[in-house]
């Protein structure tokens, strides 16, 4: 039975709370002859010209004159949620191992091609895409199309190459699981997302020790095909010999005639009441993980909840920082997250803390929660929260390649070319009833799985005085 401890009485709680948060909201006056801000800039709208080929490649073109840069972006639908139930990471090998080697050009030859074009080939997995991206100086842009395709058709897995991938990421994976953070992430998005691909965060030892060239090169087959992809293109060229060199290098590329691969379905909102812990013998701290599902990027309250986080834990500044970093002292760099997939979104805290205040942490972690649902924000937290998010963004699409691999996140996630710009103004109109409303939905503590990384009994000790449970992560 699940024991339930009610140490203050409700009323007395509020009271508290109410106190504790007419104190936490008072901020340090700022200097007199500081000049006040100025308005917030809007995001420049960029001129994306949106087309499709006759094979279903559908392609964006961002033409910026100027600097003699050009960045290309690949995505094809099928990340770590396509993977088969048996291969979970399946997707991150393919991404490692895309890149080696082609039809007509070695793994050797592919990376001399692309450096003596001034730039680097890289690829990624999501769990809703794999990801292809270049930057090259501008006069050698046709010359990456015609790789990007190459790569993109005519991918080979050779057996030596796919061995040196899966001993690259199995190398990986093991510095990975010595450290708590994704320890407390892995399990974490397992106990969010029970039985759903979007709990697989990493390939395991078995998936690939067990996955063969073969197996890549059929995955490969399926995945990547035209109807099922786009290709973006930002950067210093010529929009008519862009798109001419595009149809010529990507025109042969069909779809097979097999089914393409379907999109993750929703997740059910999955809770787990008791603590699990990951226990790692003689830590000296405890990292604490936090979380909940989230509105997707197509909800019509995720930029509310964006902003929401940045004022609870998203920022310095925020009430988390300020509460258990700079007045307390018990962590150096805690923080909030929301992380988006096509489907949902998670929101995540965590934090790193001294194992002599693990309770006290979680105590402040779980009042700072519940203050956010429960409390509106100021009018100075709502401003300090958009400056930072829209100046976070637009320093974030700084660079061409930047610019490009947004755009290609967007298009995963079901939304338009325009989405890019308008993200700006979306922050800046949301409102203290948005937030509010946010808050009270998604940052009650009593919707967080909770998960604790560290020695076994420094966890038990500081966190039964809750009453909650705890079961040992799987």
């Amino acid at each position: 039975m699940r024991k339930t401890i009610l140490l203050i009485p409700a009323a007395a709680m509020l009271a508290i709370m109410a106190a504790r948060g007419a104190a936490a909201e008072k901020q340090p006056s700022l200097p007199k002859e500081l000049p006040p801000y100025g308005p917030l800039k809007p995001l420049t709208a960029k001129d994306i010209r949106v087309t499709k080929l006759d094979n279903g490649l559908q392609v964006w073109l961002v033409p910026e004159q100027g600097f003699p840069k050009a960045a290309f972006a690949l995505s094809v639908r099928g990340g770590l949620a396509a993977d088969p139930k048996d291969r979970p990471g399946m997707a991150d090998l393919l991404a490692e191992a895309v890149t080696e080697g082609t039809k007509t050009r070695t793994a050797k030859q592919l990376a001399s091609e692309i450096q003596a074009a001034g730039g680097d080939l890289g690829a990624n997995a999501t769990s809703d895409s794999i990801l292809l991206d270049v930057s090259v100086l501008a006069e050698s842009a046709t010359k990456a199309i015609a790789l990007l395709a190459d790569v993109a058709q005519n991918a080979m897995f050779p057996d030596k190459e796919v061995e040196i991938a899966k001993k690259n990421l199995s190398s990986s994976l093991e510095a990975e699981e010595a450290q708590p953070s994704f320890l407390a992430k892995r399990a974490l998005y397992r106990a969010l997302f029970p039985g759903h691909p979007y709990g697989v965060v990493s390939p395991t030892k078995e998936s690939l020790a067990g996955t063969a060239a073969a197996d890549l090169r059929r995955e490969y087959t399926r995945r990547f095909r035209p109807d099922q992809a786009l290709l973006v293109a930002v950067g210093d060229f010529d929009e008519s010999q862009a798109l001419l060199a595009i149809r010529s290098a990507f025109a042969s590329w069909r779809a097979p005639s097999q089914p393409a691969v379907e999109s993750a379905s929703q997740p059910g909102n999955s809770h787990t009441a008791e603590v699990l812990y990951v226990p790692r013998p003689n830590s000296v701290q405890t990292t604490l993980y936090l979380g909940a599902l989230a509105p997707s990027p197509v909800a019509p309250d995720y930029y509310a909840v964006q902003v929401a986080n940045a004022i609870y834990g998203g920022m310095f500044g925020s009430r988390l920082i300020d509460n258990i970093r700079e007045d307390k002292g018990y962590t150096y760099s805690p923080g909030a997250n929301v992380s988006s997939y096509r489907e949902t979104g998670v929101l995540v805290t965590r934090a790193d803390v001294r194992n002599v205040v693990t309770g006290a942490s979680f105590n402040e972690i779980g009042y700072e929660l519940n203050r956010m649902a429960s409390t509106a924000p100021t009018d100075a937290e709502l401003e300090h929260a958009k400056r930072y998010m829209v100046g976070t963004l637009a320093l974030s699409l700084q660079s061409r390649g930047a610019v490009a691999r947004s755009l290609a996140r967007l298009w995963t996630n079901s939304l338009p070319a325009e989405e890019l710009w308008k993200q700006g103004e979306k922050l800046e109109h949301v409102s203290i009833p948005d937030v509010e409303s946010a808050g009270h939905k998604y940052f009650p503590a009593s919707r967080m799985t909770v998960v604790a990384v560290g020695d076994e009994k420094v966890i038990k000790e500081s966190l039964s005085p809750f009453g909650l449970e705890f079961k040992k992560a799987q």
